[in-house]
């Protein structure tokens, strides 16, 4: 199959999950097109010879305020619809990616472009519920040939806000446990984070209000009262600076490092004894699905499409959102507790590699495709030729 893979090129879930799909689905033959407005993070060591990557136009107008991407996107869509033949496009965001798909489907009559979108969450549940963008998130969804959601919370979400006529799949977000895997004899590594009588706890996030960033450090304050340890901090955004007063304010600056935006974070989760994950919600949580594939024991809010990835007391632990004593409480004995730590992070990998692995998750993508290409009316080839493009 030809197929185009529309996402934000950002560090976040929907990025990630479409640049992984886009790599896997070319290693079994398809050829896939992805349209962003720059390079996706994890697409840079992923590109293969059957994954091309088209550059979205982020061009002003003299007389327009803004950019219009929405519009650059369209026309992009398009373009490389006719250049590549897809046989399907697939967007992540039903706004604005479902909107400007429908339009260049609309350009290109009476040509098919089977359109599947994805839903990740912000889309639903931040830009969704907002009054003003209700009616065109409605709209995006409905006027899409197929729609997926990668939870069930995250499913039942957008029918209550929107009581959309298209039916809602779930397929559930993929890691892949290749890539994420434990790895936890490179002692140098581990010693360039921390001491080597210091517990590593870790936490990976755009650092926004939903993420909690503030309980994550409140719990490490509890934690490094009782034992030696070190909280490691990956990503960036605006609360950085609350998360680091906070750290000063209680005299453990020096025991919190940030470490900033990184690609390879497989490099990085094995080298964690604890991942925190206190978020008010999450539509699926891929990064402490990504650290129970690398065997590390995960304490998270009890919230959104989380339960659907941790099993409470066998993978990891869940408490109630902002219950700050009760996840220092369970992160203290996991980290007190080797052989709990140990049973609970082998039993994290198997559940993931078990279900949300690439081989349990790809079959049901590609399912979907060959049923609405079908349904379009199209013609299609299970492979591709990399020499037709």
């Amino acid at each position: 199959m030809r197929i185009g893979i529309v996402c934000y090129p950002t560090y976040g879930g929907s990025g990630a999950l479409a640049t992984d799909l886009g790599t896997h689905l070319a290693a079994r033959g398809h050829c896939v097109h992805i349209i962003s407005y720059e390079m996706p993070f994890r697409l840079t060591r992923g590109m293969g010879d059957r994954v091309f990557f088209h550059e979205v136009p982020m061009t002003d107008y003299p007389v327009m305020t803004h950019p219009y991407y929405s519009l650059n996107l369209a026309v992009k869509i398009g373009q490389v619809t006719e250049e590549a033949d897809l046989d399907i496009l697939h967007v992540h965001y039903a706004v604005p990616h479902a909107v400007s798909a429908h339009l260049a489907q609309e350009m290109l009559a009476p040509r098919s472009l089977p359109i599947v979108t994805t839903l990740h969450g912000t889309d639903i549940t931040l830009v969704g519920t907002a009054p003003a963008y209700q009616p065109i998130v409605r709209f995006s969804i409905d006027q899409s040939d197929a729609v997926t959601a990668v939870s069930h919370w995250l499913r039942d979400q957008t029918i209550e806000h929107f009581a959309p006529q298209r039916e809602i799949r779930v397929i559930h977000n993929f890691i892949d446990t290749e890539r994420f895997q434990p790895r936890r004899a490179d002692g140098e590594a581990r010693r360039r984070l921390a001491r080597d009588d210091e517990r590593i706890v870790m936490h990976i996030s755009n650092f926004r209000p939903v993420k909690r960033l503030v309980d994550v450090m409140e719990i490490f304050v509890r934690i490094a009262r009782q034992m030696p340890s070190r909280l490691i901090l990956i990503g960036d955004g605006p609360d950085r600076e609350v998360a680091a007063t906070v750290a000063r304010c209680n005299g453990i600056a020096d025991r919190v490092v940030f470490l900033g935006k990184q690609s390879e974070i497989e490099s990085l989760l094995p080298l964690a004894d604890l991942f925190l994950f206190p978020s008010d919600h999450e539509s699926f949580g891929l990064a402490p699905a990504e650290a129970m594939a690398c065997e590390v024991p995960v304490v998270a809010s009890d919230s959104g499409g989380l339960p659907e990835v941790i099993d409470h007391r066998e993978t990891g632990f869940l408490a109630p959102v902002g219950a700050v004593e009760e996840m220092a409480e369970m992160a203290l004995r996991v980290l007190g507790d080797a052989d709990l730590a140990q049973r609970m992070g082998r039993a994290a990998r198997r559940a993931i590699h078990g279900r949300f692995s690439p081989e349990m998750i790809l079959p049901h993508y590609l399912d979907l495709y060959r049923e609405i290409i079908t349904a379009a009316g199209r013609v299609f080839e299970e492979k591709c030729e990399v020499s037709s493009h």
